[in-house]
């Protein structure tokens, strides 16, 4: 454990012109309880000496409005002192300054006229640089107790517990430590659920049928447990099939081993980068990640960028108080933290500001995704000093493009929620406006050129996605994906040209090329069913029934083969023409398929309008399906619809097995999305 109660003097340089500045410093921390010992530097050129004098814990450089003296000071701490943290103080400040400042080398970026965030902010970084020291001391002397280390962690026990017919039996020391219980009794013969989270219940139901099922193939469940004081504890649970007394249980394990499977010098390098409140990556490293990350091309979907804050902040800094600000920021990121999934990168920035990368399906999920996190906060209030405190939220996000190279302007863009390609001087709404639509009809030259000859020259490629079902046997199902081909050969996703291709009546062309593929696809592969998507103007397109007949007639496949898709968002917008061209499509033996249900309240009284073999939940309503109870009453009221109307439920873009054991309970019949297979190249001819 480290110790950061240390009220020992605090080493601190202080650049500064004026001694005045240098008292004001020393008196405001003293305030807040820090012993500092300052050392007044006030010429550039003595900081070195200065710092073979003493063991600085940190130093305070006060500078003017000139970006040059600011760079050549943070220029000159990296190289004299670079493990120490540094801290600017500015008369003036706004959020380009700070960024600028800190991917220049600054911790952060205070002004005198603000003693209470300088407090907060110098508390922080006291008590980060106080763990990375003595995680670096420990990392150095690895080497001498390294065996002994491991001989105790091998010694560990697994937390293990057995559940049979909802009821806890045998819960071992270990699970009982886990959980906080002294005693076996406080546990044994009561139901499992009563030791977990509330909204956690719907995951665990689920999972322990499927894998008395024998369908949970080892994967690991995420799951809030209760703790005997009141407090909860994010578990990763496996679960296994066992018998008790010939009767069916299952056995949940928490491994003791789990941290100790990476090298402890591994452990503790990783430790170092990571901000000790949140446990998210310091800034400096996070950026590093971001821009290595951004170097490789996601396989599907969107990527953006999200910043989320606390709402408010500097009063919810005065009423907190700056002792307890820390604890409030990691009450507040919970939410965060808990929706994270393996891939997702999260770092901190400043006081209060949290970045996350997140690669989704669509726009649509990481808007859900944000939603989830701040309603969450707002659902659990801070409580300091016998009072209780709002943790109201804020998010914005910025879409990153696979050309988007400028991390200034991202990090900017995600500031405040604007398109990073946009991040110019300050304009007038309609100013703002015209730049916007002439880049868009810019864009959408180039774009409807490269579509034209993608078109012309067969540059589409079709992927596959497995439908897999939760209840039965393999129907042999597939979704069916598209992408182009660039002039360079290069893969291009939906996400970069489907808007543009759709405001340039491109869409049916694409739908065609795509639908003859599928076609020409089932007629030579054996194959249950390919789901293939219908855009608005398809929809909308008179000739399409004609044309389809003549492409039966040629290909001589089964029709019932094609499940044809129509989003709940265009059915709604265009009724009619949906119901017109559906009943066609049944008449001639295809299937039809409402996908991206959910979105709206209507998707229910839709399934009383149209000829359904298939509903698709929306993939939004996965994101934080595991603990959002209303997108769960909203799958439940969808699937219990569509068995009325004897439809097969899908849930798209099923992406953890969190969210698989929820559908389980829910009563989905098939699944697709990363969490089940990646999409596959689909060889024609």
């Amino acid at each position: 454990m480290v110790d950061l109660s240390d009220n020992s003097a605090v080493p601190m340089v202080v650049l500064a012109s004026q001694q005045e500045q240098v008292e004001f410093i020393n008196s405001t921390l003293r305030k807040v309880g820090h012993a500092v010992h300052c050392h007044w530097v006030n010429e550039l050129n003595d900081l070195s000496e200065t710092l073979t004098q003493i063991n600085a814990q940190m130093i305070v450089a006060i500078v003017g409005q000139d970006a040059g003296e600011t760079a050549t000071t943070l220029q000159a701490i990296r190289q004299l002192a670079p493990g120490i943290p540094a801290l600017l103080v500015r008369e003036q400040i706004d959020e380009s300054i700070m960024i600028e400042a800190m991917q220049a080398g600054a911790r952060d970026v205070v002004s005198m006229s603000n003693p209470q965030r300088m407090q907060a902010v110098v508390t922080r970084e006291l008590r980060s640089y106080r763990i990375e020291h003595k995680l670096a001391a420990a990392l150095n002397s690895t080497q001498e107790y390294h065996a002994q280390i491991k001989q105790l962690m091998s010694g560990s026990v697994d937390a293990i517990v057995q559940v049979q017919e909802g009821i806890v039996i045998n819960p071992n020391p270990a699970w009982l430590k886990l959980l906080g219980h002294d005693d076996a009794s406080a546990m044994e013969g009561n139901p499992v659920m009563d030791f977990f989270e509330p909204d956690s219940h719907n995951a665990l139901k689920g999972a322990l049928a499927a894998c008395l099922q024998g369908k949970w193939a080892g994967h690991v469940l995420k799951i809030n447990a209760l703790l005997a004081n009141g407090n909860h504890l994010p578990l990763e649970l496996l679960l296994q099939a066992v018998e008790i007394d010939a009767e069916p249980a299952v056995q949940l394990k928490v491994s003791a081993n789990k941290q100790s499977e990476q090298p402890l010098e591994s452990q503790m390098s990783a430790a170092l980068e990571r901000d000790a409140t949140t446990g998210f990556l310091q800034w400096r490293y996070f950026v590093d990640q971001l821009r290595q990350r951004l170097t490789t091309p996601i396989k599907a979907g969107v990527r953006e960028l999200v910043c989320i804050q606390p709402d408010q902040f500097p009063d919810t800094l005065k009423e907190v108080g700056t002792t307890r600000i820390e604890e409030y920021i990691a009450h507040f990121i919970r939410p965060v933290k808990e929706q994270l999934q393996s891939h997702d990168l999260a770092g901190r920035f400043g006081s209060s500001m949290v970045f996350v990368l997140l690669e989704r399906g669509t726009h649509s999920d990481v808007e859900a995704w944000c939603a989830n996190a701040i309603r969450r906060m707002a659902e659990q209030p801070f409580t300091a000093n016998d009072r209780s405190f709002n943790c109201t939220g804020i998010s914005s996000s910025a879409r990153i493009t696979s050309h988007a190279t400028d991390i200034d302007s991202l990090i900017n863009a995600a500031m405040h929620g604007t398109d990073p390609a946009q991040e110019t001087a300050p304009e007038t709404e309609s100013e703002k406006k015209l730049d916007e639509d002439t880049l868009q009809q810019m864009n959408d030259k180039l774009w409807v050129k490269l579509l034209k000859s993608a078109l012309m020259e067969n540059r589409f490629r079709l992927l596959q996605q497995p439908i897999v079902t939760l209840n039965g046997e393999d129907k042999g199902m597939f979704d069916v994906l598209v992408r182009m081909l660039d002039e360079l050969n290069q893969e291009v996703l939906p996400s970069e040209f489907l808007a543009a291709a759709e405001r340039n009546d491109l869409m049916k062309n694409i739908d065609r090329w795509v639908i003859g593929a599928a076609i020409s696809y089932c007629g030579t592969r054996k194959i249950g069913k390919l789901f293939v998507r219908l855009s608005r103007d398809s929809v909308l397109d008179k000739s399409l029934p004609i044309w389809l007949d003549n492409q039966l007639r040629a290909n001589r496949m089964n029709p019932g083969q094609i499940v044809f898709e129509i989003s709940e968002s265009v059915a709604n917008g265009n009724l009619s023409e949906t119901i017109e061209l559906a009943t066609h499509l049944h008449k001639s033996g295809f299937c039809m398929a409402l996908e991206h249900a959910g979105t709206s309240p209507n998707a229910i009284q839709l399934l009383n309008h149209l000829p359904l073999e298939f509903l698709k939940v929306d993939g939004s309503l996965m994101q934080t399906l595991a603990t959002d109870m209303r997108a769960q009453q909203i799958i439940s009221e969808l699937v219990a619809a569509a068995n009325k109307h004897n439809i097969s439920t899908i849930a798209e873009r099923v992406e953890e097995a969190s969210t698989m054991a929820v559908l389980w309970q829910l009563g989905i019949e098939f699944v697709q999305g990363y969490f089940v297979h990646e999409p596959e190249r689909v060889t024609l001819g």
